[in-house]
C-alpha cells in the first residue's frame, strides 16, 4: 500500500511580509501525524488569484490529500472560493448550507447580515461544506484530480476546532491509512532536555525503538512526546510511559496540554484549599494565569500586585523598616509579603515573589536575575533565594512558573525537592 502523499496551501499577504507569525501550518502536520500522515510539501502563496488558482491546480496534480488554510473571510483579500473554482473549472455559486450557517451565526450576535458577509457563502458549485463551529465562515471540500482539497479558516481557534471535529474524521473516512499513530504527551517543569535525556539513558538503556522519544521546549516547560507506529508499540507504550513518568517524579505538570496552572487548581481543588498571591516582579502573572483555568473561583478569592514599596507597606503590612534594613529583594521581604497576603485573603496557601528582572536596577550584592520567593502557609512557610539570568520576560515567566511549582508541590504533600531550588540557587554575600 503506497503512503499517502499530503501538502498543505497557506494564503496571505500578511503570512509573506512577516505581520503574521505561521503557527497553523505546524497545528495542521501535528494533527495530521496522528494519523500516520507527512506533510511532504507545505506552499505560500499571495493574495494574488492567478497565482492561488495554479498552484491549487498543481498540487491536486501530485497529493492525494491537499489543506487550504486561510482566505475564506469577508473581504475583497479572500480569493481561496473563486481560486477552487477556477482550478476545478467549475462555477462560483451561493451554497444553501453556507448562508443558513451566516444567517444563524449573525442572529445569535444580533448582528446585521450584510453584503461582504454573504460572499462566505458563494462557493465551488458541488463543494460539500465543513462546518465552523467557531466563526462565520464555513470551510468547503471538493475532490479534484483524485486529490482531497479541503479548505480550513486562517483564525487559530476556529482552523483547530474544524481539524479535529471535521477534517479529520473525513479523512479517516475516505482514505485507507496504512499505519495510525498514536501520539502520547505530558509536560515537565524544572529539568532540561539533556537532562531528561542523561536520566532515560541511565535507568532505561532498553529503552524500545518501536517507540519514539521526543523533547519540545516551550519556555518554562518540556514538552516529552512518545510516538508508536504500529500495534505491537501501542500496546507496549502505557508501560513505558509509566516508568517515565516514575522516573521524573514531581517534575512532571501534567498529561496532553494540562498547565502548570491547571495542575495546580486540580491539587486545590482536590484538597478543598485556597490559594493566594503576592507578587512584585511578576507583576500579576501567577494570578492571571491561574484566572485562565475554568474554575478557579474555587480556590482563589484574591491575589496582590505590590510593585512598590510603600504599596507593599499599605497594602500587605509590611514593615518600613524591613525594607529600609534589608530592601524589598530580600527574604525577610517576601516572608512578610506572604504573611501579609495570607492574612488579607484567608487563604490557605500562597506564594510570595520580589526579584530584580532587568534590565536595569541591579548592583553586585543583587544582580539582575536575584528573586526571593516565600511560599506555603502561616504555619509552615519556605524561602529560597534563584538566580535566573534569562531577560526580562523569560525571568517572569520562569518565577512565576516556579511560584506555581512550589506551591502545588506543598499542597500534594511532595517531599522532593525540585531540581532547580539546588540548580539555581543564588549565590549570596
Amino acid at each position: 500500500m503506497n503512503k499517502l502523499t499530503v501538502e498543505l496551501l497557506l494564503t496571505g499577504n500578511e503570512l509573506l511580509c512577516g505581520d503574521v507569525i505561521d503557527s497553523n501550518s505546524a497545528f495542521i502536520a501535528q494533527e495530521l501525524a496522528t494519523l500516520g500522515l507527512e506533510v511532504t510539501r507545505r506552499v505560500t502563496v499571495k493574495d494574488d488569484l492567478g497565482l492561488l488558482s495554479e498552484e491549487i491546480a498543481a498540487q491536486s496534480k501530485r497529493a492525494d490529500i491537499l489543506i487550504v488554510n486561510g482566505g475564506l473571510g469577508p473581504t475583497v483579500d479572500d480569493m481561496t472560493a473563486q481560486a477552487l473554482s477556477n482550478a476545478a473549472g467549475v462555477p462560483i455559486a451561493c451554497h444553501p448550507d453556507a448562508m443558513a450557517h451566516l444567517e444563524d451565526w449573525c442572529e445569535r450576535r444580533n448582528y446585521q447580515l450584510n453584503e461582504p458577509n454573504k460572499k462566505q457563502a458563494m462557493l465551488p458549485q458541488g463543494c460539500d461544506i465543513i462546518a465552523n463551529a467557531v466563526g462565520s465562515a464555513v470551510g468547503f471540500f471538493l475532490e479534484l484530480n483524485g486529490c482531497l482539497i479541503y479548505t480550513s479558516p486562517g483564525v487559530p481557534r476556529e482552523l483547530k476546532t474544524m481539524m479535529q471535529d471535521e477534517i479529520l474524521p473525513h479523512i479517516r473516512q475516505r482514505k485507507t491509512i496504512e499505519n495510525h499513530t498514536d501520539i502520547s504527551r505530558f509536560g515537565v517543569f524544572g529539568l532540561g532536555e539533556s537532562t531528561i535525556q542523561e536520566m532515560v539513558n541511565d535507568a532505561f538503556p532498553d529503552w524500545p525503538q518501536n517507540i519514539e522519544l521526543g523533547y519540545r521546549a516551550a519556555m518554562p516547560n518540556i514538552e516529552i512526546k512518545l510516538t508508536s507506529h504500529d500495534q505491537q508499540a501501542h500496546d507496549i507504550k502505557p508501560l513505558w510511559q509509566q516508568r517515565l513518568v516514575e522516573l521524573l517524579g514531581a517534575h512532571v505538570i501534567g498529561f496532553g496540554k494540562t498547565t502548570m496552572a491547571q495542575a495546580l487548581v486540580n491539587a486545590l481543588n482536590e484538597s478543598a484549599k485556597q490559594v493566594t498571591f503576592a507578587e512584585s516582579c511578576t507583576g500579576g502573572l501567577m494570578a492571571s494565569q491561574l484566572t485562565t483555568v475554568a474554575g478557579s473561583s474555587a480556590v482563589f478569592e484574591a491575589g496582590f500586585v505590590t510593585y512598590s514599596n510603600a504599596i507593599k507597606t499599605s497594602i500587605l503590612d509590611v514593615q518600613e523598616s524591613t525594607l529600609h534594613d534589608h530592601g524589598a529583594v530580600s527574604k525577610p521581604v517576601v516572608e512578610q509579603m506572604l504573611n501579609g497576603a495570607l492574612n488579607k485573603s484567608g487563604a490557605d496557601y500562597g506564594v510570595a515573589v520580589s526579584g530584580i528582572a532587568g534590565p536595569g536596577g541591579g548592583t553586585q550584592e543583587k544582580p539582575v536575575g536575584l528573586v526571593w520567593i516565600a511560599w506555603g502557609s502561616s504555619n509552615k512557610m519556605q524561602t529560597a533565594a534563584l538566580y535566573i539570568p534569562l531577560g526580562r520576560q523569560y525571568f517572569q515567566q520562569y518565577v512565576a512558573a516556579v511560584g506555581l511549582d512550589l506551591i502545588k508541590r506543598e499542597v500534594l504533600g511532595e517531599t522532593q525537592a525540585p531540581v532547580y531550588l539546588e540548580a539555581r540557587k543564588a549565590k549570596l554575600n
